[in-house]
């Protein structure tokens, strides 16, 4: 599709790439304040016990410390991410309830100091029984990790969509079976960290590496027990995120206090051991699925049961089994569905938020048992998923609103591009292919909370704007793409343009990275704020060429009158002329993007529109398959994509090769090893936990398609999240293409590949 656009849409570099490139980019590990101090963090080494005592006196006589704090002397006061489930407090106050679980924090003048001070602290637990499995969780007599919720389902949610029973009535094909998918590491290269100051004035800044500024500063605030204007987050450069840092931890409260306590900053950075235990993975996952079709392939019913492991608290534990629940309605039109979601506490690490949040799991079982139907119907897998893909603006039974989707050309091309119809069945042993599809929105509007703001300012030397924002870039090229919106909406060049972001206390308000959302919000408020500011400039200078202001062009640098382009001013002489009409105010414009929404959050149980948006991808995948080690080599993904419009095709593509390369790994590398006696993780570390390397990447082949969503910033939606989805599932179908082996269980692993490879030739013995 054509559009004559001059910024958008363009492979325009980064505006952070050059100071990447120089090592000139300051992340927290690089920030170096005077006086400052180091912080560690004493854990807990059981996985359930109650705090009996805690004396730090020792820890207080070492030299070279300065402070300390324990769950004994803060506010009691929990937080969370979600509303109405916070149950987590910055310090431990009354028991510990995972390995690694935060108990005190000491503040010295290294650390090594640090490192010594935590050994020093004594403190006498109560060791409790703990529990791993949550389907042991969830049995009567189970221990009780929160005594106050009375059991250990922490969030549930039941949907009935349609007549399941009569459904299943009509199918002639129906399947039950079991899968897991396993817990991972988002492993982002950069560790968490936090720097805290606290002023004379009374007002604390933190640095911190995280995603949801905004968010932070309140539950920072309530931990403190301080208002909010008393709290100031700084977002420096981030080293990736994933949704691991979402959440406030303990580095974040400590650095705080602990500054407030001492006088002098403090600097708490987790070594990657922390990152993997004590922030948050990908909620292990045990989904039983029914599903029926009918002889041409129609979905009739399913009937999904999940059991999400969170660990020993809850940080997004309503919205994770919510996603899972509303995203089995999508991509495929299933007008009878049954949902049962269970977010179950046990003593573990914490589940949280990552890449693709709650949907990977449920749609792993999803497109597996649906290529299992499609086998037992003698039907094409890709001819099923094309029977039941969704269609823009087709009702839909939960009431979601689709204003664009690409599903259905998603998967002809991706099939095409693997020469499907040709291949399918027909490789020799050991190689094979597959296809799964899935869905993700942009962003979510069942709170009303989930907005962005923009304010756009024009210098007026030398014409350079600059976009206030609020977007927390943690290194998807955030900025970028709103400096490209911004940028076409007033008709300058990118390179004057120039981005603040992330500082609450100049940045206008934004709910911060989480659910593909900050294209799409913080995307259209950028878009309003240049329009806003464009509209000011248009005022003056369209009295100046003798026009009106709806017949002005504003592009590439100039401003001319529409089908009259010799007849115009250079975009420095138009803002000197709204600089010499001697206007009240400067150029100063402003946006905010709110989509319609619900307070408090409504579809645990209530149907309705998810998102504003909802992108759509299919993907296939090719595999070859050692028949004799087991050992699996994806040698090529399919991605397609439906994005909506792609403002930066570069930042599209490397989004969704991230996310395939996160998505094979999940699939046949990554898993969290616990030690089921106590709760440990095994492999906390970069040398034991496996992961795709850049010998592992598979050929990726991307295929945007664009559908121009009329909601979105120029067409533009969710790119790169949603990607993660489908990846093990294709890969997953491929193997047993390839194979015959059915793998319910992930990661894909050369030891279950021979255990069913064994089972064959014992059954046809």
């Amino acid at each position: 599709m054509e559009h004559d656009y001059s910024v958008v849409g363009k492979r325009v570099p980064r505006l952070d790439s050059y100071g990447k490139s120089l090592g000139q980019a300051q992340y927290i590990q690089d920030m170096v304040l005077p006086r400052m101090l180091h912080g560690r963090i004493l854990r807990s080494p059981f996985p359930h016990a109650r705090i009996l005592s805690i004396d730090t006196s020792r820890a207080e006589k070492l030299p070279g410390v300065k402070g300390i704090v324990t769950g004994q002397e803060i506010p009691r006061r929990t937080y969370g991410i979600v509303p109405k489930a916070h149950d987590e407090y910055a310090l431990a106050i009354d028991k510990v309830r995972y390995i690694g679980d935060d108990v005190a924090a000491v503040a010295a003048v290294d650390e090594d100091t640090a490192e010594e001070a935590i050994s020093l602290i004594k403190v006498e637990y109560e060791v409790l029984p703990a529990v791993f499995d949550p389907e042991e969780a969830i049995k009567p007599g189970a221990p009780l990790i929160h005594e106050e919720i009375g059991e250990n389902i922490s969030a549930r949610i039941l949907k009935n969509f349609g007549d399941v029973d009569q459904g299943f009535a009509e199918a002639d094909f129906i399947r039950e079976d079991r899968f897991y998918h396993q817990a991972v590491n988002h492993a982002p290269l950069e560790p968490h960290g936090a720097i805290g100051v606290y002023d004379a004035s009374g007002k604390f800044t933190v640095w911190s590496s995280t995603q949801i500024p905004f968010f932070m500063r309140r539950n920072l605030a309530k931990t403190l027990e301080v208002p909010d204007s008393q709290v100031r987050i700084i977002k420096p450069t981030v080293g990736g995120g994933f949704g691991q840092k979402l959440d406030l931890f303990a580095k974040d409260f400590a650095a705080a206090w602990l500054a407030r306590q001492t006088g002098r900053p403090v600097k708490f950075i987790y070594n990657r051991e922390e990152v993997f235990t004590c922030t948050r993975q990908r909620h292990p996952m045990v989904v039983y699925i029914k599903s029926g079709i009918k002889k041409d392939g129609t979905i009739v019913a399913q009937h999904c049961r999940v059991y999400a492991d969170g660990g020993a608290y809850n940080s997004t534990a309503p919205l994770i089994i919510t996603l899972s629940a509303y995203f089995m309605m999508i991509p495929y039109m299933i007008r009878n569905l049954r949902f049962e979601g269970h977010h179950v506490y046990t003593n573990k690490p914490v589940g949280g938020a990552m890449r693709g949040h709650g949907i990977p799991q449920v749609r792993f079982a999803c497109e597996s048992s649906l290529d299992m139907l499609a086998e037992d119907a003698g039907l094409d897998p890709v001819d099923l998923r094309l029977k039941n893909a969704l269609r823009a603006n087709e009702e839909h039974p939960a009431k979601y609103k689709i204003y664009s989707c690409g599903l259905t050309e998603a998967i002809e091309e991706a099939a095409k591009s693997m020469a499907w119809k040709e291949r399918w069945r027909k490789l020799p042993k050991g190689r094979g292919i597959g296809i799964a599809a899935s869905a993700y929105p942009s962003g979510l509007n069942n709170m009303s909370h989930i907005g962005a703001g923009a304010i756009i300012k024009i210098q007026q030397d030398d014409g350079s704007v600059t976009l206030l924002t609020g977007a927390a870039d943690i290194g998807q090229g955030a900025e970028n793409v709103l400096a490209q919106i911004a940028a076409e909406e007033l008709g300058v060049t990118m390179e004057l343009m120039r981005v603040t972001a992330a500082d609450t206390e100049l940045t206008p308000l934004d709910s911060g990275t989480f659910g593909s959302g900050v294209t799409f919000r913080a995307g259209n408020a950028a878009r309003l704020a240049a329009a806003d500011a464009k509209r000011q400039i248009a005022e003056v200078v369209a009295d100046k060429l003798e026009a009106r202001p709806e017949d002005l062009v504003f592009r590439e640098n100039r401003v001319f009158i529409k089908g009259s382009p010799d007849r115009g001013l250079s975009w420095n002489d138009a803002i000197k002329a709204v600089q010499y009409a001697d206007r009240p105010m400067p150029v100063v414009g402003r946006g905010f993007y709110h989509v319609d929404s619900v307070e408090p959050t409504t579809l645990l149980k209530e149907e309705g529109n998810f998102s504003p948006a909802y992108s759509f991808m299919a993907q296939g995948a090719e595999v070859e398959v050692d028949m004799e080690t087991g050992e699996t080599r994806v040698i090529r993904v399919t991605a397609g994509h439906d994005c909506g419009f792609a403002l930066n095709p570069t930042q599209v593509e490397g989004q969704l090769e991230g996310s395939v390369a996160g998505g094979a790994g999940q699939a046949i590398y990554e898993d969290i090893g616990w030690d089921w006696s106590n709760g440990c993780i095994r492999n906390a570390n970069f040398a034991d936990y496996k992961m795709l390397t850049s010998l592992d990447m598979p050929e990726v082949v991307n295929i945007e398609i664009e559908t121009n969503d009329p909601n979105g910033p120029f067409g533009a939606k969710e790119a790169g999240e949603g990607t993660i989805i489908p990846t093990a599932s294709c890969i997953s179908n491929a193997v047993y293409n390839a194979v015959g082996v059915r793998i319910r269980e992930l990661p894909i692993t050369p030891e279950k590949i021979l255990k069913g490879l064994e089972e064959q030739t014992a059954g046809a013995g």
